[in-house]
This record gives structure tokens, sequence and C-alpha cells, in this order.
């Protein structure tokens, strides 16, 4: 009956998996993907051996974990674009069940790692970090709830999806983690756009958000600090933000030159949070703006390619996962040149991190399978149809 009504584009009987994938593929943002992991491997071998150095080990240890953890990164990617919609959903909600009871048992298990929050597991040789996994299972889970409850006689799904928002909030809060909250919160608030939900509740969510920031900034000396030091208008240049802003200013457009940065030797976190400081330095301004086209490109073809969807849990996934993943790398060049607050995220591809860079192949792995062309009309076709 759906076929009578939409229609539906031809398929070769039996055609084979890859052929298929590679026909239906977004191959511009996997070519961007690919493309900001090469940038990452370039910036880490600049990044990463002063850190190797301060810990006594090999040069380039850091840069070899971020090629191991890149590769797995990129096999998770591969593995979920080629999975149909449905299988990605039944999957993302078994990781968001999992992801969630880690969560919880993060304050009893977990390490703050001496940086005054409690968000990894230890596990020796390696660290994991629930919220990144958390993140992409979320959006496919609450994208399914808002899209059930436009159906007829469908579930309160909107709501449901609010009240595992706000749950799933309160737990980051705990640890604290506000830039993980803030971005699970904004995910959840552009899909419930999306689906065409009331404005009240949006403006609701708004004003829970400032009071939620004025009781965190006096009861968590933490949150309170990293305000201070942003809202302070005298920066101080020991600072890693200091550190971060002369680096890009010394840069200029075309960087001080392979190699001959300073940045890397001053911050700690040169390899992770601040990774762009080390891009704007040694390459300048040229590379900052190729990252930033790279970012831009993948959400906006993304979202263009969701435009035409027809179906309203795959538009309303793939609007969250793309928005979630262009906004994280915006709030960590953000950090860097002083327009946010520190909130220690990464960027995404770029920065060093296995917990990190596996949740983000995921991501991009269902967005990307999301954005795949599928043999159905297009919701274009649809509205024409039902014109005059």
């Amino acid at each position: 009956m759906t076929e009578m009504v939409f229609g539906t584009a031809p398929v070769g009987a039996g055609e084979p998996v890859l052929p298929k994938w590679w026909r239906t593929i977004d191959r511009w943002s996997m070519s961007a993907i690919l493309l900001l992991f090469g940038v990452g491997l370039l910036l880490g071998l600049a990044a990463s051996p002063p850190l190797a150095a301060r810990n006594g080990l090999d040069p380039f240890y850091y840069v070899q974990r971020q090629a191991f953890f890149g590769g797995l990164s990129l096999v998770v990617m591969f593995a979920f674009s080629m999975m149909n919609p449905n299988l990605v959903r039944r999957l993302a909600v078994l990781g968001f069940f999992v992801s969630f009871v880690a969560l919880m048992l993060l304050p009893f298990f977990g390490t703050d790692f001496g940086k005054g929050a409690t968000r990894w597991f230890s596990l020796g040789f390696a660290s994991v970090q629930p919220s990144e996994f958390l993140k992409p299972g979320f959006v496919v889970l609450a994208a399914w709830l808002m899209a059930a409850s436009q159906q007829v006689a469908g579930p309160p799904g909107k709501s449901f999806s609010f009240i595992l928002a706000v749950i799933i909030v309160l737990l980051l809060a705990l640890q604290p983690d506000f830039g993980q909250a803030c971005l699970i919160l904004f995910a959840w608030a552009v899909m419930y756009f999306v689906a065409g939900a009331p404005i009240t509740l949006l403006v609701v969510v708004a004003g829970m958000v400032v009071v939620g920031g004025l009781t965190a900034y006096e009861g968590s000396e933490h949150f309170a600090r990293r305000i201070d030091g942003f809202l302070n208008p005298d920066l101080d240049p020991r600072t890693q933000l200091g550190y971060a802003t002369n680096a890009i200013i010394e840069g200029g457009f075309f960087g001080v030159g392979v190699g001959e940065g300073q940045v890397k030797w001053s911050l700690p976190d040169a390899h992770t949070d601040f990774i762009i400081a080390v891009a704007a330095e040694e390459y300048g301004l040229v590379l900052v703006l190729a990252i930033i086209l790279l970012y831009a490109s993948i959400v906006v073809r993304s979202l263009l390619r969701l435009m035409r969807e027809r179906d309203p849990f795959i538009r309303l996934a793939g609007t969250g996962l793309a928005c979630m993943f262009g906004v994280q790398a915006m709030i960590n060049m953000g950090v860097a040149v002083r327009l946010l607050p520190a909130k220690g995220m990464t960027l995404p591809f770029v920065s060093y991190g296995g917990s990190s860079m596996i949740a983000g192949g995921i991501l991009v792995g269902m967005l990307l399978a999301f954005t795949r062309t599928r043999p159905q009309g297009q919701i274009g076709d649809i509205l024409l149809r039902r014109g005059p």
C-alpha cells in the first residue's frame, strides 16, 4: 500500500551490499570525515610529543594510540553506515541503556584523573567516558519517541524524551560535566523543534538552563572558577586560555611553521581540548578555516539530504546527530578563542581520545546511515501530489 501511494525508485534485485552502499552513501561527507581524521593525525604529530616527553614515553606514543583508536573509529563508522535504519535504532537503544547504567555507576566507581570532574572509568590500560557513548544513543532514542508520538494513538513520546533528557542532564551535572549536559539539551531542543512541537516547552527549558546555571555557579567551585575566568576582562597569560589565545595570535594567517609552535610545550591539554590552538599557531588561519569548512560541509550536506527524507524518525534522528556533531566542534573551537568558557570538550575526529574517537565514529556512522538515499518517494514528492 505504501508503494502504491508514494511510489518507489527502481533497485536492482539482489544488488550486492558494497555497491549498493557506495551508490547510496553521501561520499562528500564521508570524504570530509576522513580528511578530519587525517588532520587529527597531522596535528597529533605536532602536539603530543611534548606530553610524551613529560611522561617519559616514546615521542610518538600518543600518535600511535590516536591512530589505533582512529582506525577502530573508522571501522565502526563504516559498519554503522552500511546498516539499515531499523538496525541502527536497535543498536542505538541498546547502547544507550548500557551507557546510562554506566553513567549512574560513575559516582561510585569512576575517577577524575585530577581534573575535578568524575567522568571516566579507569581500566588501567585505557579509560572510558560513558557520556560520549550516551550521546548518539540518546539522540536516536529521543527521535524514536518523538516520531512515535506523531502516530495515531501514539505514546506521549515528546514528554517521555524530555523527562529522559532531564534525568541525563542531572546525572551529568553531578560529575560535574555541564558541557555535555548542554549538548544533550541542545540536541533534544533541536529535535523537539523539528518535530513541530509547541514552543512553550522550549521556553521552559531555557528558563531551567538559566536557573540551573545560577545554581551551579553558587554550588560548584569547579564551575564558578571557569565562569569567573571567562568573564574576567584581564586574561592571565599563564592559564590555558591565555596560552591558547597567544598561540592563535602568533600564528597569524600562515602560521609560524611546522614544528615551530610553542603552545604545545605549555598546554597540558594541547592534544585534546586545545588542539585548534596548535593548528592556528603552526599552520595559521588557513588550516583553521579549512577545518571549519569540513565540519560545516558535513552538517549542511546532512541537513539538506534529511530535508528530502520522508520517514519522521530518520529525519529527527539525523538532524539531532548532525547538529550535535557540529555544535560540539563549535564549542571546542569557541573555547579556544575565548567565545565560550572552558568546557573540556574534544574536537571530533581531530582531538586525541579513545572514547571520543570511537563514539564519534558511531555518531557519524549513524548519520551516514540515515542520510543514505533510499528507494522511496521523497517528502517533496508527497507535498506536490497533495497540492491542487
